[in-house]
């Protein structure tokens, strides 16, 4: 096979006089080493020999030339991948030393570094920034409907009744400081996972875990009450939280009628029948609660039966699951308005007390047959017996103490000593026996003038029947069948 060795001198030279061929396939090893024979010697001079001067000066521009001209990428002075080309001056081509010639070697042999594609990186750039604008947007969308369930923003007009029964309510300790004073108190918290289910249903919010989460931060479980309420969609959810409370207007109320003539103990059942609060913590306000009204001052009997006769029976507005002092307010609110000056001076003028005054209405009403007339004459007989040192006998006062019972008293019971027991003591109860309406009270401070010392009911009538002295009292009431 026959190889070829192709010199080549960037000098111009005509190409017949540029190439040298040589046949080696017959050549050895030993003879295939070129040597500077006389043949070879005008291509490749000896190390000593100087080049024509013709070849040299070529060689010289040559150099020159490649190490000037530009790069077909980059003009003339261009920085080259963050460098830039350096022209070389002349004196710097002289041969160089062993050490000038391996450091060329390390800089023409250090590895070439391409440009990375530009293409690649701007698509990844371009990928993670779609990436971060979708998850910003849905976390604004997001953060949007969050706002609106929270601020009650653009909601359809909607309006439910929520029931909160007293069976989600549980006592919570709080510890409350007072001036640097810790102490405990005891709430009825209610279940705000209840809560919160309940609007959901009713469609006043959105978002249960919100409210949940709301809840906590305001402390809205010890702030709801019991009751039912009519909530709406245009409440955020601190309005929520305070129109669940006992007394707002959201809160639907219970209208109740209390007849003239109720006692306390029916007053208080009546009302934990509604569902507005129990008995028992009606007789524990009563008992214990200050109660700031003037008109309790002249009260002389201790425990819950201090208000009795003070529970002005009306009709009211009650809230389900309002306090029970709160419940007690409205009636003794009412009393407060319907005592005059009039009354005042009237109770003044007959030497009596505001207590004694209820007292005696509260026996007028027990005992009237319902007109005014009847009540002005019951007045009379209370105050004339009074006058007389006389005992009042009157039996709705024995039967106080036996509310169950139904008829005349028994003789045991007319007996018993109590200090409700008007045949047995001389003067009044200790304590009212019922809660007399206005008309009865009006007849306590103006009774009829008559010296009437004894009644009787007449059946036939329903009216009763006023004596001045036993007989004629004894021989009709021999006429009655309750007498036989």
């Amino acid at each position: 096979m026959s190889e070829k060795n192709n010199f080549h001198h960037e000098d111009g030279l005509p190409a017949d006089d540029r190439w040298v061929e040589y046949d080696l396939s017959e050549a050895s090893i030993e003879d295939s080493t070129l040597t500077n024979t006389d043949e070879t010697a005008e291509f490749f001079p000896a190390e000593d020999e100087q080049l024509p001067n013709e070849f040299a000066d070529s060689t010289v521009e040559t150099d020159e030339k490649k190490k000037n001209a530009a790069h077909p990428r980059y003009p003339a002075g261009q920085e080259r991948f963050g460098k830039r080309e350096i022209s070389v001056p002349a004196s710097a081509l002289d041969e160089p030393d062993d050490e000038d010639e391996n450091a060329l070697k390390a800089r023409d042999y250090r590895p070439i570094r391409f440009r990375r594609d530009g293409r690649r990186g701007c698509l990844g750039g371009l990928m993670y920034a779609v990436f971060i604008i979708s998850i910003s947007i849905i976390l604004a969308c997001l953060g949007w409907m969050a706002a609106s369930d929270l601020l009650a923003l653009n909601k359809e007009p909607l309006v439910a009744t929520i029931d909160l029964p007293k069976s989600i309510f549980s006592e919570k300790e709080v510890t409350v400081e007072t001036d640097g004073v810790e102490t405990v108190e005891i709430y009825q918290a209610a279940d705000i996972d209840y809560v919160a289910n309940a609007l959901k249903d009713g469609g006043i919010i959105e978002y249960p875990f919100l409210f949940r989460l709301y809840a906590n931060f305001a402390d809205a479980d010890i702030k709801i009450d019991p009751g039912t309420y009519e909530l709406s969609t245009s409440f955020d959810y601190r309005a929520l939280v305070k129109k669940m409370q006992a007394g707002s207007e959201s809160q639907l109320q219970t209208f109740i009628t209390f007849p003239e003539g109720y006692t306390m103990a029916q007053i208080f059942q009546k009302l934990e029948d509604e569902e507005i609060c129990s008995a028992e913590s009606l007789y524990e306000a009563a008992e214990n609660v200050e109660f700031n009204f003037s008109f309790l001052e002249s009260v002389t009997a201790t425990g819950a039966e201090r208000l009795e006769g003070y529970l002005f029976p009306d009709s009211y507005y009650f809230y389900e699951g309002m306090s029970a002092k709160s419940a007690i307010n409205k009636f003794l609110n009412n009393m407060h308005y319907l005592i005059t000056a009039d009354m005042l001076a009237a109770t003044e003028q007959r030497g009596l007390t505001w207590n004694e005054v209820i007292v005696i209405a509260s026996l007028i009403e027990r005992e009237t047959s319902g007109s005014d007339e009847d009540r002005a004459n019951i007045a009379c007989v209370i105050y004339n017996r009074l006058k007389a040192g006389m005992p009042l006998q009157i039996d709705a006062a024995v039967l106080y103490d036996h509310p169950e019972h139904e008829g005349a008293p028994t003789g045991a019971m007319l007996e018993q000593d109590s200090p409700h027991n008007t045949h047995t003591r001389v003067g009044l109860p200790e304590t009212a026996i019922a809660n007399p309406g206005l008309a009865s009270i009006q007849a306590a401070l103006k009774p009829a003038d008559k010296n009437y010392l004894y009644y009787a009911l007449d059946e036939e009538t329903g009216e009763h029947r006023f004596f001045t002295n036993f007989n004629d009292h004894a021989a009709f009431v021999a006429t009655q069948s309750y007498a036989q």
